[in-house]
């Protein structure tokens, strides 16, 4: 076999492979179409609404609805009291690790204010006395 053939039996099989990758592809579009269709069903609200029946229906569809969400309440309200009673169990277990992290985060956020004080205080030094003079001086003024 030479160079030249090789190439040919190498195109014709990506060809047949191309056909049958899109084959497959318009298979699996047509049964999307096909399967997407299958699950409309069309009501025919002409017969809904003025058959003989409409109020009953709304009435069963209302008390359904109430059945379900009463049923979803029971269960709502049960994982309620357990994430309560899980949190109470929780911070009574960890109450005295909780209260020392607290103290310890207020003692920080002192130590904080007192170096933001300091610092505001020297850049400002000049402004406040100034405003502090001036302030005075309204005072003597009043007076």
């Amino acid at each position: 076999m030479d160079l030249a053939e090789l190439k040919k039996r190498r195109e014709a099989k990506l060809l047949e492979h191309k056909r049958k990758k899109r084959a497959y592809y318009l298979k699996t579009k047509m049964q999307k179409k096909q399967s997407e269709a299958k699950k409309i069903n069309s009501v025919d609200y002409e017969v809904e609404l003025f058959g003989g029946n409409f109020a009953e229906k709304l009435k069963e569809i209302a008390q359904k609805q109430k059945l379900h969400i009463q049923s979803r309440e029971e269960i709502i309200s049960k994982k309620i009291q357990e994430y309560r009673d899980k949190k109470q169990e929780y911070y009574n277990i960890h109450k005295e690790t909780r209260l020392e992290y607290d103290k310890e985060y207020r003692d920080k956020k002192k130590e904080q204010l007192k170096e933001y004080r300091k610092e505001y205080y020297k850049k400002n030094k000049e402004k406040i006395l100034a405003q502090q003079k001036l302030n005075r001086l309204k005072k003597k003024m009043e007076n």
